[in-house]
């Protein structure tokens, strides 16, 4: 068995696994650990665990120690340091006419490696950026082109909804979207409708999938032929959330109708999800 303890380094930041190395930790507590950038603050989000060893991909780094009251200091003084080096690259940017936009910089805890994340079009050049901005700073720079949705994560900002967006306030991956998600909850293809502040997909279209694709598998098609208390109709729409269907009758009166209340004529019947017993050709939707 091995022990790990669940790390974040931002708010809806990706989740890192350290060894807790004996230290008695409890979520919210304020870290100080080793990555691949050096000494960092992260913050307990999972308490320590035992798991089985075969579940740990590689040896874990452990965790130096608690944060004190002087690695809190030390952080809050490097965030000043970073709205300088900020400033600093973006007058180099415009100094070498470089087409990328800053968005953040961070420095480790020792604050002898400053890595800066910017957006552009495409890839730049900017190796002597970094060799100038070094020289300036210091220290050792690292510059990470980001795409999109890292950028509105890294940015923030209200969605359509009016709230905080999904990806800077809890999301700490990114899930494949699709516009066959819009599709499957008839939402209007409209790219301004359907797509978030970054100009990809929703990542909300996500959430609700899955219900609506189990509930419209209990629902007839459209075009289908169905038999009604009030006669044989044909499906001309369906509300998954309340489960009615849309019929026009053959007096071409359109009327919706429970579920419960529908019978299929035909043989096309819905796919994975329904519900009901067969009796002859036709069957019991409910």
């Amino acid at each position: 068995m091995a022990e790990i303890v669940g790390v974040r380094f931002k708010r809806a930041g990706k989740l890192y696994y350290f060894d807790p190395a004996g230290i008695d930790l409890k979520v919210s507590d304020d870290v100080i650990v080793e990555t691949a950038r050096g000494l960092e603050l992260g913050h307990v989000v999972i308490t320590p665990e035992q798991v089985l060893a075969s579940e740990v991909a590689k040896p874990l780094k452990s965790v130096v120690r608690k944060a004190t009251t002087e690695d809190i200091k030390r952080t809050q003084e490097l965030a000043a340091k970073e709205r300088e080096a900020l400033a600093e690259c973006s007058k180099l940017i415009a100094q070498f006419h470089l087409p990328m936009k800053l968005l953040s910089a961070e420095y480790n805890l020792e604050g002898n490696r400053l890595t800066v994340h910017f957006s552009a079009a495409e890839r730049i050049d900017f190796r002597e950026l970094v060799r100038e901005l070094s020289n300036r700073l210091k220290v050792r720079v690292e510059l990470r082109q980001t795409g999109p949705r890292d950028e509105a994560k890294l940015i923030g900002g209200c969605g359509q909804c009016g709230r905080q967006l999904c990806c800077s306030s809890f999301l700490d991956e990114f899930c494949p979207v699709s516009i066959r998600m819009a599709k499957e909850q008839d939402l209007p293809l409209n790219p301004m409708k359907i797509s978030g502040v970054c100009g990809r997909l929703m990542c909300c279209l996500v959430y609700e999938n899955e219900q609506y694709r189990q509930m419209k598998g209990k629902l007839p098609k459209k075009g289908q032929r169905v038999s009604t208390t009030q006669g044989t109709a044909k499906v001309i729409g369906s509300n998954p959330l309340r489960e009615t269907v849309l019929v026009e009758l053959e007096n071409e009166t359109s009327v919706e109708l429970p579920l419960s209340e529908i019978t299929l004529e035909d043989k096309n019947l819905p796919k994975a999800g329904e519900t009901g017993k067969q009796t002859g050709n036709r069957k019991i939707i409910g």
